[in-house]
C-alpha cells in the first residue's frame, strides 16, 4: 500500500482527490495539508510515499517547497496537479524534484496513471502537455538550481519560519506550529533578518514578494 499526502489550498480539491485515490487498491491517503509549511512538516514524519501537490498554496513558493521536500526525502515522489500549463513552470517543477506533472483539466485516470508511474520510479508528464524542444533540452540539463542570494544561506529551520513570518504569524503561533520555544523563534527571526540584511517586517515581505518566495 502506497501512502499518499494530498496538498492543495482548496479543501474541496483535497476531498475529491482523497476519494479518487482511496478507490485505488494500491493507494491510500494518509493526510491532507493546505500550505507548503504543513506539507513539509507532514512529510518529515516519514510515513508518506507520494505527495500530490498544487502550486497555488499560501505561504512558501511552491518551487521552494518542492526543492525542500526533495532534499529532505528524495525517496518521496512528488506529483504536481495544477492548472498551470506554462512551459517554464513545468520545467522548473520537474527540475526542482517533482516526478510527475498533471493538469487539473485532465481526466481522473491521468492522476492514477501518474501515481502508478511514480511507484515504478518513472517520470510522468500529462499527455495533454506538449513540451517544446527547448523545454526538453532544459530538462536534459542537470546543472539547474534556482538560487536566491541571501535566502540560500538560511538554515532548514529558518526556511520553515520564513514564510510564516511573512504571512504575519506571531512568535507564539510559529512556536506552537513548529513545536519549539518562543525564544527559539525570536533567535531564528533575528538570524533571518541579519542574513538577508533586512531591517523590519515590511522589508521582509518586500523581499519575499520580489523574489517570488511566497504566495500572498
Amino acid at each position: 500500500m502506497h501512502r499518499i499526502l494530498v496538498a492543495d489550498s482548496l479543501e474541496i480539491v483535497c476531498t475529491g482527490l482523497t476519494y479518487l485515490v482511496d478507490q485505488q487498491p494500491q493507494f491510500q491517503v494518509v493526510a491532507q495539508t493546505h500550505n507548503g509549511t504543513d506539507t513539509f512538516m507532514r512529510v518529515e514524519q516519514g510515513d508518506v510515499d507520494v505527495v500530490i501537490m498544487g502550486l497555488n498554496m499560501p505561504g512558501e513558493n511552491a518551487l521552494l517547497t518542492i526543492q525542500r521536500l526533495h532534499e529532505l526525502a528524495p525517496q518521496v515522489a512528488i506529483l504536481i496537479l495544477t492548472v498551470h500549463e506554462e512551459q517554464d513552470c513545468i520545467v522548473r517543477c520537474l527540475q526542482s524534484g517533482a516526478g510527475a506533472y498533471v493538469l487539473k483539466r485532465s481526466p481522473n485516470y491521468q492522476i492514477v496513471k501518474a501515481l502508478k508511474a511514480l511507484t515504478r520510479h518513472e517520470k510522468y508528464i500529462d499527455p495533454n502537455i506538449m513540451l517544446q524542444p527547448q523545454s526538453i533540452a532544459r530538462l536534459n540539463h542537470q546543472d539547474f538550481q534556482a538560487q536566491v542570494t541571501g535566502y540560500d544561506t538560511l538554515s532548514k529551520r529558518e526556511r520553515e519560519i520564513f514564510p510564516l513570518i511573512t504571512l504575519g504569524y506571531g512568535n507564539k503561533e510559529i512556536a506552537q506550529r513548529l513545536c519549539i520555544s518562543t525564544k527559539t523563534v525570536e533567535a531564528h527571526k533575528a538570524n533571518i533578518m541579519r542574513k538577508l540584511a533586512l531591517d523590519c517586517h515590511v522589508d521582509l515581505v518586500h523581499y519575499a514578494v520580489h523574489h517570488h518566495l511566497v504566495n500572498l
